[in-house]
């Protein structure tokens, strides 16, 4: 049999083309489309092949962002038989062969492949490879066998590296790197089930002691910005600061004694200013406050629900019902806010190294 040996990555740098970062692009498998600059196929059908391959993940909840770069999909074409067909006008028929790969970018590992063989005819050889490209079909049986194999194989890495990748996180935590940790552990799929929760689990944590961190540094900018000036614009500065600390943080007893410090000293009508401001502080903190106890409220509906359910239905429940989906739901979109703006933040190019399929 033929050995092939085909370059899937150049190192080069490689702009996604869907910049938007949104809350569900965590939690879900992502696929990111990625072709080198110097694929030897026409200006416009480069254009064209993109666009397929975002149809292809985009029509299967795949399609990627900048929120993990890590995954990719991606092509390598090789030119077959090209045949002239007499006219007028006369034509050019060109055969062509497009390979499909899933990859892991960081681990240059090749996750699945899948090769179509296409014809397309034109007026010259950039038409016919163009009118070849448009055949893609993204429903193709073969392409979505090979997208499925593909995305079994990301959650299995997620499944069998989980335990790293929490550990990781934990690294990151002791560096007081807090977003970072959130982000990486916000990247794993719900669908890798046992590895998603131990990550949500994690994740609960890590962002309590982030917010418990940043209410430190917060409360102490506070307190120096209102010893520096005691006055009523001392207090606006402040109190600005103050409203700006997580209302689940644990240092809440102290901003509250704070507070009733700094309205003590000032004067009747400077103090009616300051407890409004405060006020819709103390509401932020009781609305939330509210919509956990909705949540927990919710979930031991759910679980009396799942107790009154077939014994078959209990069991298929029972690893669940310890946890509360309500408060979890609430807890996932604070997360994913965080690893949103450190997605963000990324370089807005990636650079692949060279993986080889043999």
């Amino acid at each position: 049999m033929k050995k092939i040996i085909v370059i899937l990555f150049l190192i080069v740098s490689a702009t996604n083309s869907n910049a938007q970062v949104k809350l569900d692009d965590f939690g879900r498998v992502v696929l990111n489309t990625y072709l080198p600059d110097n694929i030897a196929i026409p200006a416009e059908a480069k254009n064209l092949l993109l666009t397929k391959l975002n149809q292809i993940t985009s029509n299967n909840g795949m399609g990627g962002s900048q929120a993990n770069p890590r995954f990719v999909i991606t092509v390598n074409v090789n030119l077959g038989t090209k045949d002239i067909i007499a006219g007028p006008p006369q034509m050019i028929a060109q055969n062509i062969d497009i390979t499909f790969f899933v990859g892991d970018a960081v681990t240059n590992t090749i996750f699945s492949n899948t090769t179509l063989s296409l014809k397309g005819v034109g007026t010259n050889e950039n038409k016919a490879f163009i009118d070849a490209l448009k055949t893609i079909n993204p429903k193709n049986k073969e392409v979505l066998a090979f997208l499925e194999e593909g995305k079994m194989k990301i959650i299995n890495y997620y499944s069998t590296n989980c335990d790293f990748i929490i550990k990781d996180a934990q690294t990151l935590v002791k560096q007081e790197k807090y977003d970072e940790a959130i982000y990486q552990l916000s990247l794993v799929p719900d669908v890798c089930k046992d590895c998603y929760f131990k990550c949500l689990d994690t994740l609960t944590q890590i962002y309590q002691q982030k917010i418990d961190a940043d209410c430190k540094v917060k409360f102490n900018e506070a307190k120096v910005t209102w010893t520096a000036a005691q006055t009523p614009n001392g207090a606006e500065k402040a109190g600005d600061i103050l409203s700006a600390i997580n209302p689940m943080a644990n240092c809440q007893k102290d901003v509250t004694a704070f507070i009733k410090v700094i309205g003590a000293k000032l004067k009747a009508d400077e103090k009616a200013r300051w407890q409004f401001k405060m006020k819709q502080y103390a509401d932020k903190i009781v609305m939330q406050k509210e919509q956990l106890r909705i949540a927990e409220e919710k979930g031991k509906r759910d679980d009396t629900y799942r107790e009154n359910q077939s014994q078959r239905d209990v069991i298929l429940q029972e690893k669940q019902s310890s946890r509360n989906y309500e408060l979890d739901k609430i807890r996932i979109n604070s997360y994913r806010e965080v690893a949103i703006e450190i997605a963000k933040n990324q370089p807005k190019s990636v650079t692949y190294t060279n993986i080889f399929w043999r």
